[in-house]
């Protein structure tokens, strides 16, 4: 054994009161969601008991639990006193690397999006575009909360908000003015950043987890006003015939307007409904490159680096002279402006919109990509909206089982990866003796 590493004495016991602890959990959990089913039988409804599944399940965490605390147990701990050993030196290379393949995965990525249209069966079939736009709607998203959650530190929960304010001011500039989707992305933005001021200001006394029941607060608040002024926004009826946007005028039609032209007619192609498909999932994707310029760009400014030092500590942050309410009102604005542009994607692409669309499970998955993609990261949001978006399309098949196969992947994410999938996060500045030396962390995955 290594002088700079100590082991501990396992407490077994301790270490099956725990398992047993999970298992019980486990149980409470899949007596009803798994054990029960609900099948048609003559007459009716009837009832298909499985706790053949339930006690599969309970063993499985309970042996999974107990081999998890046994490795925490046993696994060897440094003395903070010691020279880094040699696990930890490994670790800091194994950072820098990271770092460098973040950097050439997200060129691949970026790459790969643009060009996948065109590459052929299965990429270039409708399903697949139409889960990757999916999927690139949430990475815009999770580049938004990230302002607020990875750079600023401010705990939201209720982030779909504003995801609703964008879709509902498009959506109602579109259908009672006729304005376009080019004059309404604008507004809507702004629209959704005036409601993240709002927010901001009963909020800048308030941390950790009194300022995430405030949030949670404020977008229930909205949904419930979307959801009772049935005059203005059809209340649960919802918002449709939202029209589509164009391609700089032309319109995505079959039939040819009178004097004018359609995008097929323009360019001299036939006509098919793909063009459309094709041309929304490049629009979502310009706006989300969009969100990631301007954040790596802010990040270096002023207004950046205080958001970075709020995050820190914020005691220290105001004897440094940083007004910390401009700083937090800017991360909830600018935040909240990128989940409205989002949110006048999704109506002008989905043609309908209801409230059913903006409930808190949308503002705890957006928060979970965060989380799980690490705080900050920008590459770390890529990745965990692949995972966890897409995931869930590909275990589709799994019908009821397919929310606790999404729960599983965050569970084995937090597990294996506690601080995210790109944990390795170094500051925007860093001093270097009497220079100061940009930090290349901060211009690829954060």
């Amino acid at each position: 054994m290594n002088d700079a590493t100590q082991t501990r004495r396992v407490d077994f016991v301790a270490l099956l009161k725990e398992s047993a602890v999970a298992a019980l959990v486990a149980f409470g959990l899949t007596v009803v969601l798994v054990g029960m089913k609900t099948v048609d039988q003559p007459g009716g409804l009837g009832l298909e008991y499985r706790f053949g599944w339930v006690a599969t399940a309970v063993v499985s965490v309970f042996i999974g639990r107990f081999l998890l605390a046994l490795w925490r147990e046993t696994r060897p701990v440094h003395k903070a006193d010691d020279k880094p050993s040699r696990q930890q030196q490994m670790m800091t290379s194994g950072a820098d690397f990271f770092r460098k393949f973040a950097l050439y995965f997200g060129l691949f990525a970026l790459g790969f999006a643009i060009v996948m249209p065109f590459l052929g069966e299965p990429f270039s079939t409708r399903y697949f575009i139409d889960v990757a736009t999916y999927v690139t709607i949430y990475i815009m998203l999770g580049w938004g909360l990230n302002i607020v959650v990875g750079l600023a530190g401010l705990l939201d929960l209720g982030y779909v908000a504003f995801y609703a304010v964008g879709a509902y001011s498009y959506a109602l500039l579109s259908t009672h003015l006729g304005w376009s989707f080019w004059v309404s992305l604008p507004l809507a933005g702004m629209l959704a950043a005036s409601f993240g001021m709002m927010l901001g200001f009963p909020v800048l006394r308030l941390r950790g987890d009194y300022l995430a029941i405030v949030t949670l607060g404020f977008g229930e608040i909205i949904r419930i006003i979307l959801l009772n002024w049935y005059e203005l926004t059809g209340g649960p009826d919802g918002i449709s015939g939202i029209p589509r946007p164009s391609f700089f005028g032309l319109p995505f039609s079959r039939r040819v307007p009178e004097n004018g032209d359609t995008f097929h007619t323009f360019f001299g192609l036939d006509y098919s409904s793909m063009h459309r498909i094709i041309f929304l999932y490049y629009l979502i994707l310009a706006l989300a490159l969009m969100t990631n310029w301007f954040t790596l760009r802010i990040r270096k400014l002023p207004i950046g680096r205080a958001w970075e030092a709020l995050r820190e500590d914020e005691i220290a942050c105001r004897s440094l002279g940083i007004n910390p309410t401009n700083t937090k009102l800017t991360a909830f604005s600018i935040g909240a402006m990128f989940g409205g542009f989002a949110g006048s994607f999704f109506a002008t692409r989905q043609g309908f919109i209801s409230p059913e669309s903006f409930t808190f499970i949308e503002s705890a998955v957006i928060l979970a990509i965060v989380v799980l993609g690490g705080l900050g990261s920008q590459i770390g949001v890529v990745v965990a909206s692949v995972v966890l978006i897409g995931g869930t399309e590909l275990f589709r098949g799994l019908e009821e089982y397919r929310m606790l196969t999404f729960g599983a992947l965050m569970v084995a994410i937090m597990v294996w990866k506690p601080r995210g999938l790109f944990a390795f996060r170094r500051p925007t500045v860093i001093l270097e003796g009497k220079k100061v030396v940009g930090s290349m962390a901060g211009e690829g995955s954060g």
